[in-house]
């Protein structure tokens, strides 16, 4: 599908078949293997309460939907989240961070990271901060992004006895220079 490009929308409405997309989404994504939340296998009974949770945030806010759209298919998703705190105001979490595993290899997951940091700095935020799950390979995902490790807590993710990960925070200024 060359050619095909992501339409982003921020804060669509949160229609029962939009949540429901974004459910399934979020089950395809962590059965593939994909660090949002859970491990394989999941199911959407299992995901919903955790979305309708992220739901309720973004609706009565504060924090904010980013969706990336291929034709009318939602196939990629992230989470702006606010802090909760004043003195973190100057900077959001991007959580839940998500592509459709069958668009893999297609940009798509650059494309959606890009937009976040187009609308972060639309937004006048100082930064950007991401946490991945250590042992995936997704770090030089972000580095390509301008993103950099500045910390890691050690087995801090217990996947199952015995397997537990790190904990990676990685960060994006976005008031440096040339930015």
């Amino acid at each position: 599908m060359a050619g095909v490009s992501l339409r982003f929308v921020l804060d669509p409405d949160l229609t029962p078949e939009l949540r429901e997309q974004i459910v399934s989404l979020w089950v395809d994504v962590t059965n593939a293997g994909g660090a949002v939340g859970f491990v394989a296998p999941v199911t959407a009974a299992e995901v919903r309460p955790m979305a309708e949770a992220a739901f309720a945030d973004i609706v009565d806010g504060p924090d904010r939907l980013l969706v990336g759209y291929e034709g009318d298919r939602p196939v990629g998703i992230l989470i702006i989240c606010d802090n909760r705190f004043h003195l973190k105001t100057h900077y959001r979490v991007l959580k839940r961070v998500m592509v459709h595993p069958d668009t893999q290899g297609r940009g798509y997951g650059a494309a959606l990271m890009r937009e976040a940091e187009r609308l972060g700095s639309e937004l006048g935020l100082a930064a950007l901060h991401v946490t991945v799950r250590g042992g995936l390979g997704l770090e030089p995902f972000y580095d390509r992004l301008g993103y950099r490790e500045v910390g890691r807590l050690p087995g801090a993710l217990r996947l199952a006895p015995g397997d537990d990960r790190d904990e990676v925070f990685m960060w994006l200024d976005l008031d440096r220079p040339g930015a």
